[in-house]
């Protein structure tokens, strides 16, 4: 009888350890996930969404800074001559970096709406070069007042239309940050519970290990009571 009660308490036992060995691993895996996704998320911020908002920054710079430059090249008061050629070389030059920065931004992870918004970005990037291209033609070989008037009509059209796009790109950047944050936070309350799952099995065991420490007392005065019979 008493070798069956002892063996029925180490099954006991290497259930109960088995059942914690367990849970632990378990936890811990859950706890590596999460540490790995919260990793992705701030990391995703970061290359996926910092920076292309920086990017979109500069891209902005080069687009009013081409603007700019034609504008005062077409200006009717100015005094200095202007040089075609420069013009053109200055206007590739903001083209080129402007090319560099969309490449860079589709390298990036985009999302389904981003996608369609770069894709209207590009188109309006090359129809803003092409009527740049015609406003020039049309100062270099009739009148500086013909370039200004096809500015005017469609030039200044095409660069709204540009911002416009850089606008609406930048407040995707912004809800999707906002999303990545809300994933963040997310991730921080599972790690939280998984937290207070260890606290909650560490107490569990506790009283467990008293338990079968209180058990193993009782067992003795018994069988002590017992032999003195």
């Amino acid at each position: 009888m008493i070798f069956g009660f002892s063996f029925k308490q180490k099954m006991k036992i290497a259930a109960f350890l088995f059942f914690i060995m367990c849970s632990t691993m378990l936890i811990r895996m859950l706890e590596d996930k999460s540490i790995k996704n919260m990793s992705n998320a701030f990391v995703s911020m970061y290359h996926d969404r910092l920076i292309p908002a920086t990017d979109l920054f500069f891209l902005a710079e080069n687009v009013y800074a081409k603007r700019y430059l034609l504008e005062e090249a077409l200006n009717p008061e100015r005094t200095v001559e202007i040089s075609f050629i420069e013009l053109k070389k200055k206007l590739g030059s903001y083209n080129k970096n402007i090319d560099s920065l969309v490449h860079k931004y589709e390298g990036t992870f985009l999302i389904k709406k981003e996608k369609s918004q770069l894709a209207d970005l590009k188109t309006k990037l090359r129809d803003g070069i092409l009527i740049e291209n015609n406003i020039i033609t049309m100062a270099e070989i009739h009148t500086l007042a013909e370039g200004r008037h096809l500015f005017e009509a469609s030039g200044k059209t095409a660069y709204n239309n540009i911002s416009e796009k850089l606008s609406e790109l930048s407040r995707i950047q912004t809800d999707a940050g906002e999303e990545l944050i809300r994933e963040s936070e997310s991730i921080v309350s599972g790690s939280k519970l998984y937290s207070t799952a260890q606290v909650c099995l560490a107490i569990f065991i506790g009283i467990m290990i008293v338990n079968l420490v209180l058990t193993s007392k009782v067992a003795n005065i018994k069988n002590d009571r017992f032999n003195l019979n």
